[in-house]
């Protein structure tokens, strides 16, 4: 019970940050404007009004809300599951409700989501992200290495029975 604490805290500081960046985008750069700072990384503020890759692009922003709203509430019920041990997994559920309650926020305030992270080379580029969105893949990754570790746990503690 002490630690769950410190996974709210985790929660907090990613939607902090997140949201941090976000406002310093908004307030610093042009709508469209790239900042190239490393050969295949730069900064470049564009608005996503789907969600992930720009699905259901075109959903009215409540209806999208309604759905991240659901989804925080299943990730949440499975975060109150989770053992005190798996600690992957709770640090996993904080950031994945801490980008979700992130994204959230711009999506009410603004009808949108602010990006800005942008991955490319001179051939090939990836979508265009937020720190929110990082956090939401983290957070999937450590649940994955969570059930990992869980796995070869149990099946060393059947070979040794």
């Amino acid at each position: 019970m002490r630690a769950l604490p410190a996974y709210g805290l985790l929660t907090v500081a990613a939607v902090a940050v997140d949201q941090w960046i976000k406002w310093l985008v908004q307030s610093r750069m042009a709508m469209g404007e790239t900042i190239e700072f490393l050969p295949f990384l730069a900064w470049h503020r564009t608005v996503n009004t789907g969600i992930s890759f720009s699905f259901m692009d075109g959903l009215p922003a409540w209806v999208l809300a309604a759905l991240a709203l659901a989804v925080m509430g299943f990730i949440l019920w499975l975060a109150i599951r989770t053992e005190p041990r798996q600690v992957f997994a709770r640090a996993g559920f904080a950031l994945i409700v801490g980008g979700a309650v992130g994204n959230l926020i711009d999506r009410v305030l603004l009808g949108h989501v602010v990006d800005y992270v942008y991955f490319h080379t001179p051939v090939w580029s990836f979508a265009v992200f937020n720190l929110a969105d990082t956090c939401i893949t983290v957070g999937a990754v450590l649940v994955i290495l969570q059930e990992v570790v869980d796995w070869r746990r149990d099946r060393a503690a059947k070979q040794e029975s």
